[in-house]
């Protein structure tokens, strides 16, 4: 090619300094040469290694394609569509990896190959050929300085023979190398270029040739194809961001109505509890004792399923048995001075469970909901119905009945015929009733050194006053709306029209000095609480008070047996707390107590769910219900004692009157016995004897006894 330089190979003999320093700007030449083709293989090697990658990648992609049909996806369901879309494209897919796979033979061939072979062949080559004319330079260097050291005067014939013939050797070789090496360095210029080239040429070829393949699998039917696809995932794309901004706004509007339920303990004037529920599910936190004195306590997810409670941990698939809770009881606790606790017994009193809730509403409904499901109610057609029916009376508790109020809004007594010992409340209800004990001492309304009873010790007779117990008989069962077992209804509820029940939990009780003033029953719920603080008594027994007409009952929520009866007429004061309207009490007055043959008063105290004052105003209506009654029974009593005696006096006057007419009709007799010799019309005589006439007589005395002791 012309314009390339050369080195004289004709002057390799010679070895003149304009030849070396010629050689020494080639062999420069030939470094740079060597480190630029260097690096067009490094970036050659490159293009060579994706394309092998590609070609891999792509045959994996369509193996994974076809392998989707045999996915199993928790989500994805049976898309036949989806599954045929992606087989189709499998296939295009397949035939690019084996038009990649192409691509790749053809890049090594034709690209990878010419320039390794100049750089593993040629520059090898150049630098074999460098370093033996550097020795034989050297050599040929040492031979000429022995043979320019061989002496004049002493000339030996075998040392100058060896001398010349080593100059010859090394000129020779010297020689010879040059020649070679200088043709080497001149052909590398011819090499450089076809060794860059080369490998272009080959890539473009190959490139040439994959994109014809490509255009050649790439017909109008697969255009097709790929338009319904791209329409289809614009489509998919639309339907995406539809509900995206569906699932924004609903995220905004749950944003703005969870806002008051992020509390904790949400207010329950805004979310009311709802009492009717038969199934419920939400963390609670459980106890589990760990040791005689030590427990811990583990947050979980309870639900309940039919008559089951169910628990299960973050991160388990399934729950697991916590409780049988059919025919169960629930009861609200204090334990380990945390709120809103509550305790679920079995039916057989075996296994318990003590559960804490996050908020007082939850507290309240997993209580009416377990309450619910105990009964049963859950087995039935629609039971948030007859869950409501059944909880009618217990919801009086906290709403009374308004048809109830008017029914006896008339029984009411007016505020100048309220009795003296009517229910006060925090308020200071009785007025100057109280001020006759403000100047009292404490000391005089409490009984010093009175004991006091926290629990209530086991259940009584729930029979009416004078009727006996025969031993060996249990607690009877009593149903708390007035209804007993087979129908009939007991004797002491049957005529009652009030029966309204509270849950209620006793403090205690003492003996009091005074049952005329409501500071009895603020003094004796001071002491009480006093005593609880001090012996560190939180214990208390949970118990539900019927308000009947005629007595309080305190009635076991388990076994609905009567722990405790309060004669109506013997609650002569009941009051709430003067601020805590959770707290109430009344005093009974009984015969018989610490001196003999003397009524006493004792001091019930009691703590509710904030229905203190509803409870006093059922005490008091049931009060002024009986005090009607009574009244009613006396006229009652006195009407039937008018009649009774009108109806005495009409049998004495008729009796009178039978006693006339026996007279005159044995007057008549007598006057006819007296007439002597009279016959009858058939010869005979008739004859009243004195005999006859006694026991006639007899006869009417001892009739007139009997209708007098009658």
């Amino acid at each position: 090619m012309p314009g390339i330089d050369k080195l004289p190979i004709e002057e390799t003999l010679e070895d003149s300094p304009q030849t070396r320093s010629l050689l020494g700007v080639f062999e420069e030449d030939a470094a740079a040469i060597s480190n630029y083709m260097n690096q067009l293989y490094q970036a050659m090697r490159r293009i060579y290694d994706a394309q092998n990658e590609l070609s891999a990648a792509t045959h994996l992609t369509s193996k994974l394609l076809k392998e989707y049909e045999k996915q199993r996806f928790p989500l994805g369901g049976d898309d036949e569509v989806m599954s045929s879309t992606l087989q189709q494209f499998s296939k295009v897919i397949d035939e690019l990896s084996s038009c990649h796979a192409v691509l790749s033979t053809q890049l090594a061939d034709a690209m990878m190959f010419p320039i390794s072979q100049f750089k593993e062949r040629d520059l090898k080559e150049i630098l074999t050929l460098k370093e033996v004319f550097q020795i034989a330079s050297n050599d040929h260097d040492a031979a000429i300085n022995r043979y320019s050291r061989l002496s004049k005067k002493r000339e030996n014939d075998k040392v100058k023979y060896e001398v010349t013939e080593d100059v010859y050797t090394s000129r020779k070789k010297q020689h010879q190398t040059m020649m070679h090496y200088f043709c080497a360095l001149n052909t590398l210029q011819y090499k450089k270029k076809i060794a860059m080239l080369e490998p272009l040429l080959g890539y473009m070829q190959a490139q040439i040739s994959f994109f014809k393949m490509g255009s050649e699998n790439l017909n109008e039917q697969l255009e097709e194809f790929l338009a319904n696809i791209g329409t289809s995932v614009q489509n998919v794309r639309r339907e995406m961001d539809c509900e995206v901004e569906t699932m924004q706004q609903t995220i905004e509007d749950l944003e703005v109505a969870s806002d008051p339920l992020y509390l904790p303990d949400p207010d329950i004037s805004r979310f009311p509890v709802h009492r009717n529920l038969t199934r419920k599910a939400g963390y609670l936190n459980a106890r589990n004792k760990t040791g005689l004195v030590s427990s811990t306590w583990d947050r979980q997810f309870y639900f309940t399923q039919g008559g089951n409670l169910m628990n299960q941990a973050r991160g388990d698939v399934a729950g697991g048995l916590a409780m049988d809770i059919d025919n169960c009881s629930v009861m609200a606790v204090d334990c380990e001075d945390r709120r809103y606790c509550f305790q679920i017994t079995s039916f057989d009193g075996k296994k318990s469970s003590i559960l804490q809730a996050e908020s007082k509403k939850d507290y309240e409904e997993w209580i009416c909901t377990i309450n619910n499901i105990s009964k049963q109610i859950y087995l039935s057609e629609n039971p948030e119905e007859i869950a409501a029916r059944v909880n009618q009376s217990a919801l009086e508790a906290v709403t009374p009945s308004p048809s109830f109020q008017q029914r006896h809004e008339s029984l009411r007594p007016t505020p100048q015929t309220r009795p003296p010992t009517a229910r006060t409340s925090s308020s200071g209800s009785l007025g100057s009733e109280s001020t006759t004990l403000a100047t009292l001492s404490l000391d005089s309304l409490v009984a010093p050194d009175t004991p006091i009873q926290f629990d209530i010790i086991s259940p009584v007779s729930e029979d009416q006053p004078g009727q006996g117990k025969t031993s060996g008989q249990g607690g009877k069962r009593t149903n708390p709306f007035g209804e007993s077992e087979g129908g009939k209804t007991k004797p002491e509820t049957e005529d009652s029209i009030l029966h309204q029940l509270f849950i209620v939990r006793f403090l205690g009780s003492m003996e009091v000095k005074s049952d005329d003033s409501p500071d009895v029953v603020y003094e004796t719920m001071r002491q009480i609480l006093a005593a609880r603080a001090i012996h560190n008594i939180f214990r208390m027994t949970e118990s539900h008070l019927l308000v009947t007409c005629d007595c309080l009952k305190l009635i076991d929520p388990q076994t609905q047996v009567t722990r405790l009866r309060f004669p109506l007429p013997s609650v002569v004061l009941y009051a709430t707390h003067q601020e805590s309207k959770r707290l109430f009490g009344f005093v009974l007055r009984t015969s018989g107590g610490r001196v003999e043959s003397h009524p006493t008063s004792v001091c019930y105290i009691f703590e509710s769910n904030n229905e203190g004052e509803k409870i006093c105003d059922s005490v008091g209506l049931a009060k002024q219900i009986a005090l009607h009654a009574e009244l009613d029974r006396r006229a009652s009593e006195k009407q039937k004692e008018i009649e009774r005696v009108k109806e005495k006096q009409q049998k004495e006057l008729n009796k009178q009157k039978q006693i006339e007419k026996d007279l005159e009709e044995q007057s008549r007799l007598i006057a006819a016995s007296s007439r002597p010799n009279q016959t009858s019309g058939e010869g005979q005589f008739v004859v009243l004897s004195s005999s006859q006439s006694e026991e006639s007589d007899l006869g009417e005395d001892a009739k007139k006894k009997k209708e007098s002791e009658a």
